[in-house]
């Protein structure tokens, strides 16, 4: 029988939890509980869980709102990403009530439980609290030689032109922003990370491999072709059901794999 060990200092130890409890007249109150982990602080070796009150009657909409909220009146310590607030650059990507999506566009009252928990990006080392290590991660996406690759035009005044429906075959594909939460969603990542590349990265390879202007269609086939890099995909779903812009990263690895199947026929 297979046993498994979780990292030395994972394990969450909550003797060191706070709560931060919202002021006395609040009347709305909803209750966080946020992961927190810092790998300097040596007293706290393991990571905790702090326990947040927000009054909602005085909070923005989204679960973002509520931990800028934490972060600004709370807990100035508590650490997590964010930028554009409106689901464009996929920096707050975390673990929101159980599901990976973004916190600038996952609205509190969409959360089920009645205490939402708020974790990092599951299977990912963490830099602190909610921010997670993502070097691995934009690595393989260097891997896949993400930009056209294209011999000079004859011409170079003039562009590259695509028709109405090559541009088409890209719907579904440029959209992607990394965030990682399809990625980070599939148990085939998380056992095998270290060679396969994963929903978001093998999404955004498709992007290359469907772009007609591309001239390098083979050689990126070439180097997919392998057990793990692309077939470790079991067509679980995950990734589908995990991303927050509502792309189909299983289908887009589907189509590479019809692609290399193709070309040996």
């Amino acid at each position: 029988m297979a046993e498994f060990t979780l990292p030395k200092n994972s394990k969450i130890d909550n003797k060191n939890s706070k709560t931060f409890s919202a002021p006395q007249d609040a009347k709305n109150i909803q209750v966080f509980e946020v992961y927190r982990y810092d790998p300097e602080d040596i007293e706290k070796k393991n990571p905790h869980i702090d326990r947040f009150e927000i009054d909602l009657d005085k909070c923005g909409p989204m679960v973002l709102d509520a931990l800028i909220k934490m972060k600004s009146e709370q807990d100035s310590t508590l650490t997590f990403r964010r930028s554009c607030r409106e689901g464009i650059c996929g920096s707050c990507a975390m673990n929101i009530d159980g599901s990976n999506t973004l916190a600038c566009t996952k609205s509190i009252s969409d959360c089920k439980s009645k205490v939402i928990k708020i974790y990092p990006l599951p299977h990912m080392p963490v830099v602190k609290d909610l921010v997670p290590d993502l070097t691995h991660f934009y690595e393989q996406y260097k891997s896949i030689k993400p930009w056209l690759q294209a011999s000079e035009p004859s011409n170079p005044n003039k562009e590259r032109l695509q028709s109405p429906e090559e541009r088409e075959k890209l719907d579904g594909l440029y959209e992607c922003i990394l965030c990682a939460c399809c990625s980070t969603s599939c148990p085939s990542y998380w056992w095998n990370s270290d060679k396969y590349l994963g929903p978001a990265i093998l999404l955004q390879a498709q992007r290359w491999i469907a772009d007609s202007r591309d001239e390098a269609t083979a050689e990126r086939l070439d180097e997919l072709e392998d057990p793990f890099k692309l077939y470790r995909c079991h067509t679980i779903m995950n990734c589908a059901q995990a991303c927050p812009k509502g792309l189909n990263p299983a289908q887009a690895i589907g189509n590479i794999k019809q692609a290399i199947a193709d070309r040996k026929a």
